[in-house]
C-alpha cells in the first residue's frame, strides 16, 4: 500500500520529536502543542482566522474525548475526601495494613491484583477500585504515590490490556486485519506478554527502589496530602465507621459481579463504578453531616471537580495536538489530507513499513516501531489494525510468523498508547494517585523501552 506524505505529515513528526524533547527535559509542552495545532491548521487551510479557531475547536474535541475520564476521577476523589474526613478510610485500610507491611509487598500486591481485575473489566474501572481501597495502605507503609501509579499502570494498562486474554478486543482487531484466527494471536502473545511484563515491572521496581533509597522521589502526591489532613472523629461513631468500611467494599464487589453478569466493559463498567461512588458520597455525607449533608455533598463534589480539572488542565493542549494524528484531524480542521490517507499517524506507519527490507529481524523491529508510532495518538487501539496489516505483509514475504508479528505490533501499540507512556492515556492512574501524569510517563519510559527491546529480540527467535 502506497501513501502520500505531505507537509502536514512532516510538521506533525517535527512537533512529536519537539514535544518528546521538552518532556525529557521536564519542560511544559502546552505552548509547543498549541503552536503545532496552529501550524497544522494554517498549512492545511491557508486561513488565519480558521487556524485560530481550530486551536479552540481542538480543545473542545480533546475535552469531549477526555470528559468521561475527568468525570469519574473527580467523583472518586470527592468520595475519597469523605472517607478521609469522616475517618472511614482508617477503618477500611486497617485489615489491609496487616497484610501489606513493606513498600515491595505493596508494589507487587497492588500490581498483581490490578492485572487480574483488568483482565476481566479493563484497567479504567480497575484503577478506580484499586485507588479507593489500596492506595492509602501503600502510602502508609512507605510506597510513594508515584510507585502505586507505576504498579497500577504497568500491570493494568500494560500487561493486562496488551494481552487482553479474556475480553479479547485487541487480538480481535489485530487478527482481523492480519487475516488470521484470534486464537492464534492470543497464543502467540502469551510468551511476549510474559517477557514484556516481567522485564518492565522488574526494571521499574528496581529504579523505584534505587530512587527511594537516594531520596530522589518526592513522597507527597496530591492524594497523599489529602490523606494527611486531619479528620473529624466526631462526625461518625465507631460503629458507623465500621459499617461503612464494610459496606463500601461490598458495593464495589457487587459492581464487579454486575460487570461479569451483565457483560459490562470499558466505559459502561467505568460508569457503574462512578455511579456507585456518587451514592457512597451521598450516604456518607448525609450520615456524617446530618442537616448540613446537602450542602456538604455539593462541597465535596466541587473539591473533586477542582482536582480533576486541575490535573487535566495541563494535558488538554497536548491531547488536542495528538488527536490530530487520527480521526480528530477531519473533525477539527477538515478534509485536507489526501483521499487515500488513513490519518497522519497511520500514514507514517504504512510509509515506514514500505521502506524497510522484508526479513524476520527487520520485520520484528518494524512491527515494534509501527505499533509504537500508531500508539502515539493515545488510544492504543486505533492503530493496532494497521499493525495487523503490516504483520500480514511481512509474514507473507518471510513465509512464517504472522501470529507472532501481529502480537508484537499489538503489544507495542498498547504499551505506548494504551496508558503507560502517552501522558493523557495514563491519566486515570496518575490522577487517582495524585501524581503528575508527565512525571509518571517519564518514570515509565526507561522500563517500557527496555521491555520493548527485549520483547522484540525474543520475537525474532519465535518467528
Amino acid at each position: 500500500m502506497v501513501v502520500e506524505l505531505t507537509a502536514l505529515h512532516w510538521i506533525y513528526v517535527f512537533f512529536i520529536f519537539l514535544i518528546i524533547g521538552f518532556m525529557v527535559r521536564k519542560r511544559d509542552t502546552a505552548l509547543i502543542s498549541i503552536i503545532g495545532i496552529f501550524l497544522l491548521a494554517i498549512v492545511a487551510t491557508g486561513s488565519l482566522s480558521g487556524s485560530v479557531s481550530s486551536v479552540f475547536t481542538s480543545f473542545i474535541y480533546a475535552i469531549t474525548e477526555l470528559l468521561p475520564t475527568i468525570l469519574v476521577i473527580s467523583i472518586i476523589v470527592a468520595m475519597s475526601r469523605t472517607l478521609t474526613v469522616t475517618g472511614i478510610n482508617d477503618a477500611m485500610i486497617s485489615p489491609f495494613a496487616k497484610l501489606i507491611k513493606t513498600p515491595a509487598l505493596a508494589y507487587w500486591t497492588i500490581g498483581i491484583v490490578m492485572m487480574c481485575i483488568s483482565w476481566f473489566f479493563w484497567p479504567s474501572p480497575a484503577v478506580a477500585l484499586m485507588g479507593a481501597v489500596l492506595l492509602p495502605v501503600a502510602v502508609r507503609v512507605g510506597l510513594p504515590a508515584i510507585g502505586v501509579a507505576v504498579a497500577m499502570n504497568l500491570f493494568g494498562h500494560g500487561i493486562a490490556l496488551s494481552g487482553d486474554f479474556v475480553i479479547q478486543a485487541a487480538p480481535k482487531l489485530t487478527a482481523d486485519a492480519a487475516g488470521i484466527p484470534v486464537d492464534s494471536v492470543v497464543q502467540a502473545s502469551i510468551p511476549l506478554v510474559i517477557v514484556m511484563g516481567i522485564v518492565t515491572t522488574v526494571s521499574a521496581f528496581y529504579l523505584l527502589k534505587h530512587d527511594m533509597k537516594n531520596g530522589k522521589i518526592k513522597s507527597n502526591g496530591s492524594l497523599e496530602v489529602e490523606l494527611t489532613k486531619t479528620s473529624d472523629p466526631t462526625l461518625l461513631s465507631d460503629g458507623a465507621k465500621r459499617f461503612f468500611a464494610l459496606l463500601i467494599p461490598l458495593l464495589f464487589a457487587a459492581d464487579v459481579a454486575a460487570m461479569s453478569i451483565l457483560d459490562l466493559q470499558g466505559g459502561d463498567a467505568t460508569a457503574l463504578i462512578g455511579g456507585t461512588s456518587i451514592f457512597i458520597l451521598l450516604l456518607i455525607s448525609l450520615a456524617a453531616h446530618k442537616n448540613k449533608g446537602i450542602e456538604k455533598t455539593t462541597s465535596y463534589l466541587i473539591e473533586g471537580f477542582q482536582f480533576g480539572f486541575k490535573v487535566f488542565g495541563a494535558v488538554i493542549p497536548i491531547a488536542a495536538f495528538f488527536y490530530l494524528g487520527d480521526s480528530g484531524f477531519k473533525t477539527i480542521i477538515g478534509e485536507f489530507l489526501p483521499k487515500t490517507s488513513l490519518g497522519i499517524v497511520n500514514d507514517l506507519g504504512v510509509a515506514l513499513s514500505s521502506v524497510v527490507p522484508l526479513n524476520a529481524e527487520v520485520g520484528a523491529v518494524t512491527l515494534t516501531a509501527v505499533g509504537a508510532i500508531t500508539g502515539l495518538d493515545g488510544s492504543g487501539f486505533s492503530g493496532i489494525s494497521l499493525a495487523g496489516s503490516v504483520a500480514a505483509i511481512f509474514s507473507t514475504a518471510i513465509g512464517a510468523g504472522a501470529a507472532t508479528l501481529t502480537a508484537l505490533g499489538q503489544i507495542a501499540a498498547i504499551w505506548v498508547g494504551g496508558g503507560t507512556l502517552v501522558p493523557w492515556a495514563l491519566i486515570p492512574a496518575a490522577a487517582i494517585c495524585g501524581v503528575d501524569p508527565f512525571e509518571l510517563a517519564r518514570r515509565n519510559l526507561l522500563p517500557v523501552t527496555i521491555g520493548l527491546i527485549v520483547t522484540t529480540i525474543v520475537a525474532m527467535f519465535l518467528i
